[in-house]
């Protein structure tokens, strides 16, 4: 009896191992859609639009019509300049002498004044002084715009500034290659030299 129950009991623990049935591996038979979860996703719109080749080209095409517009500016911005400028210029050369113009016609208007009083003149004297006030008038508007006069006799005949209009025996030995007389004078325009003085020089 007792070997009854125990080939019972060994019988009973066979059949139940039996009828346990096998665990399948997980994902086996999943569906594509269950499967898929387990891949990395894009994070968000950005990452999935940096992977997408139609959205890079679409980005580059706007960056290249921005750098397209850019230059198209600048280079209006620059022709707008240069018309300016070249305007302004034009501007310069026709009307430049203006202000010298206008501050030079006190001077004629005081030689017009001397020479209608020539006309009943009885005091050669006075008529002088008026004429060298003129002078001296016409000399200082020369001075406020930088023009003055070059100092030619005596001085090392310079063909920087001077002009031999003739040769003449120097009346001393150390007048040879100097400047003996000035025919007309010359001036300077700042550091330019205007007009060259005429000059005669001793040999």
């Amino acid at each position: 009896m007792k070997m009854m129950k125990k080939f019972k009991k060994t019988m009973s623990k066979k059949n139940k191992n039996i009828e346990q049935p096998v665990q399948e591996p997980e994902n086996l038979n999943k569906p594509d859609d269950l499967q898929d979860e387990t891949q990395p996703q894009p994070e968000n719109e950005e990452e999935a639009a940096a992977d997408d080749p139609q959205a890079k080209i679409a980005e580059l095409e706007a960056a290249l019509e921005k750098k397209n517009n850019d230059y198209l500016l600048l280079m209006a911005d620059f022709d707008n300049y240069r018309k300016r400028t070249l305007r302004e210029k034009a501007d310069l050369i026709k009307n430049g002498g203006e202000r010298a113009m206008a501050d030079l016609l006190p001077v004629i208007d005081d030689m017009e004044r001397a020479l209608a009083a020539m006309n009943d003149a009885t005091d050669v004297d006075s008529l002088r002084e008026g004429v060298e006030l003129i002078h001296n008038k016409f000399m200082k508007y020369l001075e406020q715009n930088h023009v003055t006069p070059i100092d030619s006799t005596g001085k090392d005949f310079d063909t920087e500034l001077h002009e031999a209009v003739t040769m003449f025996p120097a009346p001393s030995p150390e007048l040879k290659g100097k400047v003996i007389d000035t025919t007309v004078k010359g001036y300077m325009l700042n550091d330019k030299v205007l007009r060259h003085a005429k000059v005669v020089v001793g040999q």
